[in-house]
């Protein structure tokens, strides 16, 4: 092992729960029943499912490059090989942003959610956050395989509970448990399977869009995988089936069993007492339901930080080794075989937004919303790299199975399908804006893209850059860089 070489500690176990885990959050747990109530049972799981697909042939994409290029702050390298320079510095710089801002908030919202519980009250918010943060930071600060065996665990709780959620409650549809037999009759009350029309559809559509955001963050632990060549491809299709079981699963069950006239489902609170998961498992008479909830809403969040934290950090570590960061942030540490440097200055990074937000809290979750969207940039550059790598293959006369030890399926399709939903996605955020003729919130929307656009321009100007041509490619597989 080199001196400059991380320590690929990841088995393949690891990688694929890292991946679900990545896309099963507060969103599943809590907002799912105000899914259902605006667009309906059918609605909701049509979305889904579209989602689902576009899902498929995007880890699809994911996987193939980080199959043939696994490093890690794999989306910024992508860029920086397959398309230009200067985008690979957009698309570093902006997901090492989300993924700071992700984490520190992910904390912040886990220390209110533990005063749920009175006995937990003795701290206040801001001290459960420095008690979170520490826990994060020893997760991330030693091995890499201390943070894949704790993020296995932490996902493996969340994906037992919807399947004990999704057995019980098919049971309770055909009247096994509970007391009553549900039967499907909630899909077709008053207005149901579809409600709301075409506006109830599409707005429940960005919503699914949004939240499997973070099943991307497989491509970074590429980078520290012990086989990338059987652990990406086997993570792409548990991924794709897992995730499409356990939404579109959940939301079958928690439709079959409470209308969408509930008013308990829209939770406009954010309750766990109003969660749709600890409705169902109270009717089955589950004892502290709403505290079982909870305590996988907390896991879930304490989950996605640490995640996040750890993406944010390769990614500093892959812009270093790019020279479009600080060089002293790409060296890895001896002892820990890690980019211990990169991992420090997010971690401090994490630490003032938390101690800033005690202040101003709402200024970082207009941070955060303002960055999120840019999620759909991120997928965007992947498929515009896989582009680039497939054509620069044909230019150079060479066959993709010979190049690519991962061949993603349905490529032509599959570009189409992705882009065309991510359009959606992108132009959607703005259309209730644009009926409202509200343009302040339209620019809003919009004002993400506009500052990566202006980051590529300025790089540009900077450094000179030009977009890698295609003949000159380099096509060579490297396992690291």
């Amino acid at each position: 092992m080199s001196n400059n070489e991380m320590d690929r500690g990841l088995k393949a176990r690891h990688v694929s729960m890292i991946a679900i885990g990545g896309a099963i959050g507060t969103g599943l747990f809590v907002a799912t029943g105000g899914v259902i109530s605006q667009a309906g049972p059918g609605g909701a799981l049509l979305a889904y499912l579209i989602i689902g697909v576009m899902l498929y042939f995007l880890m699809s994409t994911i996987g193939e490059l980080a199959t043939f290029y696994p490093v890690s702050g794999a989306f910024s390298a992508f860029s920086t090989r397959f398309i230009d320079p200067s985008v690979g510095f957009a698309i570093g710089w902006l997901y090492l942003i989300i993924g700071v801002l992700v984490s520190a908030v992910d904390i912040i919202v886990a220390a209110n959610v533990i005063t749920f519980w009175e006995a937990m009250q003795f701290l206040s918010p801001f001290g459960w956050s420095i008690v979170f943060f520490i826990i994060i930071v020893l997760l991330n600060i030693f091995t890499v395989k201390l943070y894949g065996e704790a993020e296995y665990w932490l996902s493996l709780i969340k994906v037992t509970t919807i399947f004990v959620f999704i057995v019980f409650g098919v049971l309770m549809i055909f009247g096994i448990l509970g007391g009553e037999t549900y039967g499907f009759k909630n899909y077709t009350i008053g207005e149901a399977p579809f409600v709301g029309g075409f506006a109830g559809f599409f707005s429940v559509l960005l919503i699914a869009g949004f939240s499997v955001g973070g099943t991307e963050v497989v491509a970074v632990t590429a980078g520290e995988s012990d086989e990338p060549e059987k652990s990406m491809p086997k993570a792409v299709k548990q991924v794709f089936w897992r995730i499409l079981i356990f939404y579109i699963g959940s939301i079958a069950v928690i439709s079959a069993i409470l209308p969408y006239t509930d008013p308990m489902l829209l939770n406009e609170t954010g309750s766990v007492n109003q969660s749709p998961f600890t409705i169902v498992f109270d009717r089955i008479g589950i004892a502290f339901a709403a505290s079982v909830i909870n305590a996988v809403v907390l896991t879930a969040l304490l989950s996605a930080s640490n995640s996040m934290l750890y993406t944010a950090s390769r990614m500093l570590y892959s812009l270093a080794n790019n020279k479009q960061a600080p060089a002293f942030l790409g060296k890895v540490n001896e002892r820990t075989r890690s980019p211990l440097s990169a991992v420090i200055t997010v971690i401090v990074a994490v630490f003032l937004i938390i101690v800033f937000s005690n202040f101003k809290e709402n200024a970082i979750f207009f941070l955060l919303e303002l960055v999120g969207s840019l999620i759909i940039v991120i997928w965007g550059s992947n498929v515009w790299a896989q582009i680039r790598l497939r054509k620069a293959i044909k230019v150079q006369g060479k066959n993709v199975e010979d190049v690519l030890p991962f061949v993603g399926k349905g490529y032509v399709i599959g570009k189409i399908v992705v882009i065309g939903v991510l359009l959606l996605l992108f132009a959607g955020g703005a259309i209730p804006h644009l009926l409202n003729l509200n343009f302040k919130n339209v620019f809003g929307h919009f004002l993400p893209f506009i500052l990566f656009g202006a980051a590529i321009v300025i790089h540009k100007l900077i450094t000179g850059s030009k977009m890698v041509k295609l003949s000159e490619i380099d096509l060579e597989r490297k396992r690291t860089e």
